[in-house]
C-alpha cells in the first residue's frame, strides 16, 4: 500500500485530510476499524472532539492496534488539533479521557479559548518556512517530553511538534491550501 495514507474517519473533518492529500497526489483510506490499518504506515488523526475520537477509537479495537504499531516502529501518526489531543501522554485537567498516550506530551484543551475566539495566524515552522494556522478551539502544548521537538510556536507555546515518526499539530493544516505539513509528514512515514 505504497501511498496510501489512513485517516481516522470516525468523526471530525476527516475528508478535509483526504482532500489534502489528494492534492498531493496520494490515496487516502477511511479508518473506521482495526482491519483498515492493515498494510498502512501511516495515519491522520483529524479534528473534531477528542472525547469522541478517543471512546469510538477505544469502542472500535483501534486504539490498541495503533499503539502496537506506534510503539512497534510501523506507523507514522499526524494528529491535528483534537488529534493531537488524543495522541498525547497526559491531557490536562481531564485524567479519565480515552486517549492514545504515544507523545510525550502534556496537552491543555481549548487553550485559546471557545469556538468564537477561534483565530489564524501566521507561524514560522522549523526547516519548512512560514506556513497560515487555523486554530478552532485550538488545545497547546504545556509540557513536553524528552526527544519532543518543538517545529513552531505561537506566542511562546508549542503548537507543533514531532516525536519521531510522530507529527502533531494544535492548528487545522487540512483547512488550508498549503501541502507543507502534509507533505513533511509523508516524508516522515517514507513515503
Amino acid at each position: 500500500m505504497r501511498g496510501v495514507v489512513g485517516v481516522l474517519a470516525l468523526q471530525g473533518d476527516f475528508r478535509e485530510h483526504k482532500e489534502a492529500l489528494k492534492r498531493l497526489g496520494i490515496e487516502a483510506k477511511e479508518v473506521r476499524k482495526k482491519e483498515h490499518l492493515e498494510g498502512l504506515k501511516a495515519l491522520i488523526v483529524p479534528g473534531g472532539e477528542s472525547t469522541t475520537i478517543g471512546k469510538l477509537a477505544r469502542e472500535y479495537g483501534i486504539e490498541d492496534e495503533v499503539r502496537r504499531r506506534v510503539e512497534e516502529g510501523s506507523l507514522a501518526l499526524f494528529g491535528t488539533c483534537a488529534g493531537a489531543i488524543w495522541l498525547a501522554k497526559e491531557i490536562v485537567g481531564y485524567p479519565e479521557q480515552p486517549r492514545l498516550g504515544v507523545l510525550e506530551a502534556w496537552v491543555e484543551r481549548n487553550a485559546f479559548g471557545r469556538q468564537v475566539e477561534s483565530f489564524e495566524e501566521d507561524l514560522e515552522v522549523r526547516g519548512l518556512g512560514p506556513f497560515h494556522g487555523v486554530f478552532i478551539r485550538a488545545p497547546v502544548f504545556r509540557r513536553l517530553g524528552e526527544g519532543v521537538e518543538v517545529l513552531a510556536e505561537l506566542n511562546g507555546l508549542p503548537v507543533l511538534v514531532r516525536q519521531g515518526k510522530i507529527l502533531a499539530s494544535a492548528f487545522h493544516p487540512e483547512l488550508t491550501q498549503d501541502p507543507k505539513l502534509h507533505r513533511y509528514f509523508l516524508e516522515l512515514a517514507g513515503l
